[in-house]
């Protein structure tokens, strides 16, 4: 499959960079900079790339298979940037006439109980607030989307760089946790269920929950 991969100089981006390449697909890998360390493959290539720019995106998904976001703004952007990225890419695949899309959504819109959201609990740290609200709204932006199959896969409430097992488990719209409770997955499984989505199309349409 030949993958854009927005947001790839990103912790989670060089993950799933390499998590698609190990399994034969072919990327490229945007960021603003239009580098990403770490990556030496003669199937990826860096470009430069603006997420905001619906007729960027265009330009850059045109010729590809599928897209996945692992994007997110800057510490020095505000959480609304979110939006404006997601409104961009919409638009920017519906030009290119790319209709596959996995997002990497956020945590915080997952249920903890029956009209409970993650983020609105008392334990969910406050700075964290404004971006889990604005990936909330990304969601929303693309459940309105017609004519593309998105997925929103969802980290679990606490992600951290670790080791790639492999193993995760999924709920739809639901907070995954162990059996204390915890919540937690490493970036390199979270790339694994990303690239698993992209290939087996299981959560179309879905807000995906991951965890252990």
């Amino acid at each position: 499959m030949n993958v854009l991969l927005l947001g790839a100089s990103g912790r989670i981006g060089q993950r799933t960079a390499t998590e698609l390449l190990d399994r034969g697909h072919t990327v490229t890998g945007v960021s603003r900079s239009g580098t990403v360390d770490g990556i030496d493959d003669n199937e990826f290539v860096a470009v430069v790339g603006d997420a905001t720019d619906p007729d960027h995106v265009a330009m850059l998904a045109a010729g590809h298979d599928a897209v996945v976001s692992t994007l997110g703004p800057s510490d020095d952007e505000s959480a609304g940037r979110l939006t404006e990225m997601v409104e961009a890419v919409i638009e920017g695949l519906r030009r290119a006439d790319v209709d596959r899309l996995v997002w990497t959504g956020g945590a915080g819109g997952l249920m903890v109980g029956p009209e409970t959201m993650l983020v609105e609990t008392d334990d969910f740290p406050e700075e964290w607030d404004a971006i889990a609200r604005a990936a909330i709204d990304a969601y929303d932006r693309l459940s309105e989307a017609s004519g593309l199959a998105w997925s929103y896969v969802a980290p679990a409430a606490l992600i951290e760089p670790g080791e790639r097992t492999g193993e995760y488990r999924t709920a739809e719209r639901e907070l995954v946790t162990d059996e204390e409770g915890d919540s937690y997955i490493s970036m390199e499984d979270f790339a694994v269920a990303l690239v698993d989505e992209l290939e087996e199309e299981n959560a179309v349409h879905t807000y995906l929950g991951t965890g252990y």
